[in-house]
């Protein structure tokens, strides 16, 4: 056997092993999730708010223009809301409006999971706003009260965990205001979210968020983002985070309101 078989039966040697390794700590790295008693992926724990994998510049919650389809006819004038230089109608947050969702989660907040067999729960610092999220198999509820959060519904696809959320009122989508000053996107009453979650390994959770607005766009679209554990934030806990009537008013002039 000459030397070149050797070095090509050496290399092919290297190979295995680091293959070997990989498939072991991928193993391992799964049988390491923490579980619940009824063997499902724990998310339990204060998380970093969903992010993009790459930075970006705009708003803690802006999302990428280059993911949205085309508009279906009408559903631009709807997605876009002009200024009106009424600030209690430009800016509602100020005002102590809700943020609504997704954009109160998306800001830069801690978000608390805690979760059992039944329910999913998820509380964001900002204005502690909380979703109630059941992991029972329950459908949607009928005839009720479109809202700022939606209703959510959660269950499992493997160690996937999906949280399909409809009846929203129509409300603001994201923080588009800090890019464009003059208008708001909005999303429409037909809006509904999926969101997926999966435990990548012991500190990161995978958030792939996908968008349906068929009032305002011709097919549904995601935007992929990530949690990242922060374990020492547990001692503080969230912190208050609340909205007095008219504290928050741009300038602090609500002597008219």
């Amino acid at each position: 056997m000459n030397r070149s078989m050797y070095s090509l039966l050496g290399a092919c040697a290297v190979l295995l092993t680091l293959s070997s390794q990989a498939v072991a700590q991928s193993t391992e790295s799964a049988s390491d999730t923490l579980r619940t008693p009824n063997g499902k992926p724990d998310f339990s724990g204060f998380w970093s708010q969903p992010r993009h994998l790459e930075p970006r510049g705009g708003g803690a919650t802006t999302f990428t223009k280059e993911n949205m389809p085309p508009f279906v006819p009408g559903g631009e004038a709807l997605f876009y809301k002009p200024h009106t230089g009424d600030p209690f109608l430009d800016e509602p947050r100020a005002y102590c409006m809700p943020s609504g969702f997704p954009s109160a989660y998306f800001g830069p907040y801690p978000v608390q999971i805690v979760q059992n067999d039944d329910w999913l729960v998820m509380t964001t610092e900002y204005e502690r706003a909380t979703r109630l999220i059941p992991l029972d198999g329950r459908p949607h509820r009928e005839g009720i009260e479109p809202t700022f959060y939606g209703d959510p519904v959660g269950y499992w696809d493997g160690d996937t965990l999906v949280i399909d959320s409809r009846n929203f009122k129509r409300w603001t989508l994201d923080d588009y205001y800090y890019v464009n000053p003059d208008e708001y996107r909005m999303h429409s009453d037909a809006f509904r979210t999926i969101e997926r979650l999966r435990r990548v390994d012991a500190n990161t959770l995978s958030y792939e968020f996908t968008i349906e607005d068929p009032k305002i766009f011709t097919a549904p679209w995601t935007e992929q983002l990530q949690m990242t554990l922060h374990p020492e934030w547990e001692e503080a806990g969230l912190y208050e985070f609340f909205c007095m009537e008219n504290n928050r008013c741009p300038g602090g002039n609500c002597s008219d309101r």
